[in-house]
């Protein structure tokens, strides 16, 4: 345990050196990720929730435990066998992190130095025990005079050395990285949103109905649903960063900085996301206020056409700093809608988490096929010639937003008194908007709800329906229909391929 924790706390000092991704935990939790089917990253994601990372890391290091407990077992009766043992976890931390999509040579260093010190530290420790677990000595010899015997003076001596060294390690390559991190922090720190030529519409009154345990109309940034595969949140200095447009149908491949989107028109939109791994009911949708330029403007001055006026591309393929790839319509990002390149959301630069410095959004698309965060490269392809992460995954190739509705109050069983109830949720369908929403109490006749003000097509809209609730156990259903006349249909069915169907429902008891 000793050796294993020294090995993880030097990989993490290395790691610094090389980048944060690079440690052996977050390299290996990558690869899991990466080979997790939907329907176990579905299951992961349903019960728990943004907290699926932090229990994939802590399963990764329980792992770690048990295999470091059974190499013990081993060394302590073979010992250079043991020590060797710790050098296959290391390879495989190594081939994990160069094998990533952003991997590089250099980051095999983490996992190789750790395996190696690890290695070191446990030939000490069990030469240290001497003969321990093997026969006791012949009869006329002290076990001092044995040249193997426990020194176990020496063992806790040196036991406490290296974990002491090791938490030391650990602290300074955590100290590296937050120096190496600082200048994104600066960067952000440091950025004041620029006035946008065209700014959002003021909410118009009535938007948020202001009910108790109804969501607010906007989604603060801390509450904001957040879902990616990103164990480890980039951290990317705006100064230093670069986005390159490229490929099928460009004429004039362009690489702009963040400084030149600043001195591009800059526009604030209202826009609602939503997450294809998202339930019936869930709460992976959420509404902001983004600031950012026309993603269409900078594909047009590189040349790009829609494939409705010729274009040979069909698809955009979004890169990200760790990885990622998304794919996205061509057609849709270029059909007038307001497909922005964000740097901003809700008046401050967008968080970290959430894809500073910039990241895509696109109303009326799932996140998966258009929100792509930390964004470094967009490439024009065609959907016929690449597949983008999640499709590899089972996913659709494409994935208009479903119409959707929710009730966030009252709860489920939740135990309201008889009378008046308000029944209210949101309901969203982004870029065609929500024309009409319905309640019903245990499937009987479906009354309208009352909408509140909408704000615009791309951002959800809250109700609410006054319930004369009377005693007893009652369920709740809720259905949305959009603007083009499409009803919420009643069919459950899950989230793969594109998106969960199905009408939310609660059950309560009135007392």
């Amino acid at each position: 345990m000793i050796a294993g924790f020294c090995a993880l706390a030097v990989a993490e000092l290395a790691s610094a050196v090389v980048r944060p991704e690079a440690g052996p935990v977050a390299a290996v939790g990558g690869v899991v990720i990466d080979r997790t089917p939907p329907a176990v990253k579905d299951f992961a994601v349903r019960h728990f929730g943004t907290a699926d990372k932090l229990v994939l890391q802590l399963g990764i290091l329980a792992l770690l435990a048990v295999f470091a407990v059974a190499v013990g077992i081993l060394a302590s009766r073979h010992r250079r066998l043991g020590s060797a043992a710790v050098l296959v976890f290391g390879v495989a931390g190594a081939v994990a992190a160069v094998g990533r999509p952003e991997g590089s040579p250099a980051d095999a260093l983490p996992s190789v130095v750790g395996a190696v010190v690890a290695a070191g530290v446990l030939y000490l420790l069990v030469g240290r025990l001497g003969p321990v677990l093997r026969p006791a000595p012949a009869v006329g010899v002290r076990v001092g005079q044995q040249g193997g015997a426990f020194d176990r003076r020496g063992f806790v001596i040196a036991a406490t050395a290296a974990a002491a060294a090791s938490a030391g390690a650990g602290f300074l390559g955590r100290r590296l990285t937050s120096s190496v991190q600082a200048g994104a922090a600066a960067s952000r720190r440091d950025l004041v949103l620029p006035v946008p030529e065209s700014p959002a519409p003021a909410v118009p009154p009535g938007a948020d109905l202001r009910i108790r345990g109804l969501s607010s109309f906007i989604t603060p940034n801390k509450s904001f649903y957040r879902v990616d595969t990103a164990l480890v949140v980039p951290r990317i200095d705006a100064g230093s960063w670069r986005l390159r447009i490229h490929g099928k149908g460009v004429a004039r491949p362009l690489t702009v900085s963040f400084q030149d989107l600043l001195g591009r028109e800059i526009i604030e939109r209202d826009i609602t996301l939503a997450c294809v791994s998202n339930e019936v009911g869930g709460p992976y949708v959420g509404n902001a206020r983004w600031i950012g330029v026309r993603l269409a403007d900078l594909l047009r001055e590189a040349g790009v056409k829609p494939p409705s006026r010729g274009g040979p591309a069909d698809q955009i393929v979004a890169r990200s700093v760790d990885g990622m790839t998304i794919g996205t319509p061509v057609e849709t990002v270029m059909d007038g809608r307001d497909a922005i390149l964000a740097l901003g959301m809700n008046g401050e630069p967008l968080p970290f988490a959430h894809g500073f410095p910039v990241r895509m959004v696109v109303p009326g698309l799932y996140g998966y096929v258009s929100a792509c965060k930390w964004i470094k490269d967009i490439e024009l392809t065609t959907f016929a010639s690449y597949d983008a992460y999640w499709v590899r995954r089972s996913w659709s190739q494409q994935a208009p937003v479903k119409t959707e509705s929710r009730i966030d109050t009252p709860r489920p069983f939740a135990s309201p008194e008889p009378g008046i109830v308000p029944v209210a949720g949101v309901a969203w369908a982004q870029h065609r908007g929500i024309s009409r929403v319905e309640v019903r109490v245990d499937g009987g006749a479906w009354h309208p709800a009352r909408l509140a003000a909408q704000d615009n097509r791309d951002t959800w809209r809250q109700w609410v329906w006054e319930w004369p609730a009377t005693s007893g156990r009652h369920t709740l259903e809720v259905r949305a229909t959009d603007r083009t006349g499409a009803t919420q249909t009643g069919e459950r069915v899950g989230t793969v391929p594109d998106g969960a169907t199905g009408r939310h429902s609660v059950v309560v008891d009135v007392s």
